[in-house]
C-alpha cells in the first residue's frame, strides 16, 4: 500500500513510519524542508511543501492509496493569541489541504484517512467516563478537536473511510509528555499538579503506533479513542512514576503556579478527561500496555 503521511518526522510520526515500511508499504512523508527530509528513516520517501497551503506536494500525494494525518504545532507551550492562532491552523488548514488532496485521486480503490485528534475534543468533564459516543466539550481545545474532525471527515464525500484518531497523553522514551517531566521526577522534585485529582488519559507510544496500524487496516471508521484502557488521577501517575524511578514524588505543584507558567493550557492540564477506548477494544484491538505500571516499566527500563 502507498501510504502518505503529515506529521512524520515528529515524536510519533517517526515510530509509525519506521513500522509501515518495515511491513513493506511505500511511505511518503510529507516535510517543510530538506532539512526534516534528512532526519527522516531509512526507506522513507520524503516530498518536501507547506502542508498549511496548497501546492505541487497535493498533486503527490493524491498519488497514494492511504493517508495518516499527524501534523499540528506542539500543545505543551504557553498560550497566547498568536499561539493559538498557531495550534489551530496548523492542524484544521493542513488537514483541509490534505482532503482536497485526496478527491484528486484516481483510483478505483477507495481511500483510508487516519487523522489524529486528541481527548482534549471532550473538555474537563471531572469523573465522567467518557467514550466516542460522548458530546464535546466547548473550550478552546475542544473547539479545535472539532473542526479539526469535520474537515477530515469531508474525505468521506470522495469515498474515503476516515478515523479520527484521539490522542490520549503519548508516553514515549524518546520525548512527549515523559520526557518533559522525567527532569524533575530524577531530581526527586515531582509531584501532583494541583489537586491531583484530574484524570489522566494516557497510552504507550507502541500501543498508539498499533491503534494507528489496526485503524488503517480494519473496517472501522468515525471516532477512536486512542488511550490505555487504565485511565489514572493525576497524583496516582505521579506516586506511580516515582515508585518506578526509585524516587519520592510528593512535592505539590500548586494549580496557581500551573496556570501562571502554561496560562490557558495550564487549566487543560489541571481538569483532565477520564477517556476509554470503547472503539478500539469493540473493534478487537489488544493493548500491549493496559496498565500504567508496565508500561513505564518498559519505557525506563
Amino acid at each position: 500500500m502507498k501510504i502518505f503521511v503529515t506529521g512524520g518526522s515528529g515524536f510519533v510520526g517517526t515510530t509509525l513510519c519506521t513500522s509501515l515500511s518495515a511491513e513493506g508499504h511505500t511511505v511518503t512523508v510529507l516535510t517543510r524542508s530538506e532539512k526534516g527530509a534528512a532526519r527522516l528513516p531509512d526507506g522513507v520517501q520524503a516530498c518536501v511543501g507547506d502542508p498549511t497551503a496548497s501546492g505541487d506536494w497535493q498533486d503527490i500525494a493524491a498519488q497514494h492509496d492511504a493517508f495518516v494525518n499527524l501534523a499540528g504545532a506542539n500543545l505543551f507551550a504557553r498560550w497566547n493569541h498568536e499561539y493559538k492562532d498557531l495550534i489551530r491552523s496548523s492542524r484544521v488548514n493542513t488537514t483541509r489541504h490534505l482532503v482536497e488532496a485526496i478527491s484528486r485521486r484516481s483510483g478505483d480503490e477507495p481511500p483510508v484517512l487516519v487523522s489524529a485528534s486528541a481527548v482534549g475534543y471532550y473538555g474537563p468533564r471531572g469523573d465522567e467516563e467518557l467514550s466516542e459516543e460522548s458530546p464535546p466539550g466547548d473550550d478552546f481545545l475542544a473547539q479545535v478537536c472539532k473542526e479539526w474532525e469535520a474537515e477530515a471527515q469531508a474525505a468521506t464525500r470522495f469515498g474515503a473511510r476516515v478515523v479520527c484518531a484521539r490522542f490520549g497523553i503519548v508516553l514515549g522514551s524518546g520525548g512527549g509528555a515523559l520526557g518533559q517531566m522525567l527532569p524533575l521526577f530524577k531530581l526527586g522534585l515531582g509531584g501532583p499538579l494541583g489537586s491531583g485529582r484530574q484524570w489522566f488519559s494516557w497510552i504507550h507510544q507502541e500501543d498508539l503506533v498499533g491503534a494507528l496500524l489496526f485503524c488503517l487496516n480494519q473496517d472501522m471508521s468515525g471516532a477512536a479513542n486512542c488511550c490505555a484502557p487504565g485511565p489514572v488521577r493525576n497524583r496516582e501517575f505521579t506516586r506511580t512514576l516515582g515508585r518506578v524511578l526509585g524516587r519520592p514524588a510528593i512535592l505539590p505543584v500548586p494549580g496557581f503556579a500551573v496556570r501562571l507558567t502554561l496560562g490557558e493550557l495550564g487549566t487543560v492540564v489541571l481538569t483532565g478527561q477520564r477517556v476509554i477506548p470503547q472503539a478500539l477494544q469493540r473493534s478487537g484491538f489488544s493493548f500491549k500496555f493496559p496498565e500504567l505500571e508496565g508500561a513505564l516499566r518498559d519505557l525506563l527500563g
